[in-house]
C-alpha cells in the first residue's frame, strides 16, 4: 500500500505540492486526473524515487509504465523482458498474456506502437512490483488502439489483483480504468470519488466542471 504523508516538492520558487497527502487501497486501480503541467508525473516520480521531496512516502516495489515504452532497441522483445526476469516460462506466459507470443524474437523497429506498448505491460506485471505506476501510457495510441490495451490491461489487473496509480489529462480515460479518482488542481485533490455504482455521465459532468472552475 501507498501511503503520502505531507509531500512538498519544490522546483525553485515553483511549489507543486505542498503538504499533499494520498493513500491508495490494496487491489484497486486509482486515478490522478488532472491538467497538464499540474503535476501528476511529479507524484509518480516522487513515489518511485526519481526526484527528491520533502515529506513521508512508504517507499514500495514499483514498476512503472511510461507514456512511451522504452524498450532497448538491439534486444529483442524477450531480451527486454529478460532484462528483468530470467526465467523463460515467466516471460512466456506474460507474452501470451498480452497476446504477443508471436514476437518474442522481434526487434523494437519491427512492433507497431500498440504492440510496443504492450510489451511495456508485460514488463511492469514481471517485474513484481507492489504497486504499478502509469504515466498516460496510451496518450500516443489512436481510439481503437487504447480502447484494446486499457481493456486487456484491465484484465491482467484484475488476475493478479495489483494495485496500481495512474495519471491522466483524460476524463474518460479516467472514467473506463479507473475504482477511483482523484482530480487535482493547483496542487491539491478537489475530488476523491469512487466510480463504483457511480453513473458516468453525472460523473463526467462533475469531474469537468471541478476541473474548469
Amino acid at each position: 500500500m501507498i501511503k503520502i504523508k505531507n509531500l512538498t516538492k519544490r522546483y525553485g520558487n515553483l511549489t507543486v505540492y505542498e503538504n499533499f497527502n494520498l493513500e491508495l487501497k490494496d487491489g484497486e486501480v486509482t486515478c490522478i486526473l488532472g491538467e497538464s503541467g499540474c503535476g501528476k508525473t511529479t507524484l509518480l516520480n516522487c513515489i518511485a524515487g526519481l526526484t527528491d521531496y520533502e515529506g513521508e512516502i512508504i517507499q514500495v516495489k514499483c514498476s512503472y509504465i511510461f507514456q512511451t515504452p522504452r524498450l532497448v532497441p538491439n534486444l529483442t522483445v524477450g531480451g527486454n523482458l529478460k532484462l528483468i526476469c530470467k526465467d523463460e516460462k515467466s516471460i512466456d506466459d506474460a507474452l501470451a498474456e498480452v497476446r504477443l507470443t508471436d514476437k518474442k524474437n522481434a526487434y523494437p523497429v519491427a512492433l507497431s506502437g500498440g504492440q510496443a506498448q504492450r510489451v511495456s505491460i508485460a514488463r511492469a506485471f514481471l517485474y513484481g512490483g507492489e504497486v504499478i505506476l502509469m504515466d498516460e501510457p496510451f496518450t500516443s495510441l489512436d481510439l481503437k488502439l487504447k480502447k484494446e490495451i486499457s481493456e486487456l490491461f484491465l484484465q491482467i489487473q484484475s488476475e493478479s489483483r495489483r494495485t496500481a496509480l495512474f495519471v491522466t489529462h483524460d476524463v474518460d480515460e479516467a472514467l473506463s480504468l479507473a475504482h477511483r479518482i482523484i482530480a487535482i488542481k493547483g496542487g491539491e485533490a478537489v475530488l476523491d470519488i469512487s466510480t463504483a455504482g457511480t453513473d458516468k455521465d453525472e460523473l463526467r459532468k462533475r469531474l469537468i466542471s471541478v476541473l474548469i472552475a
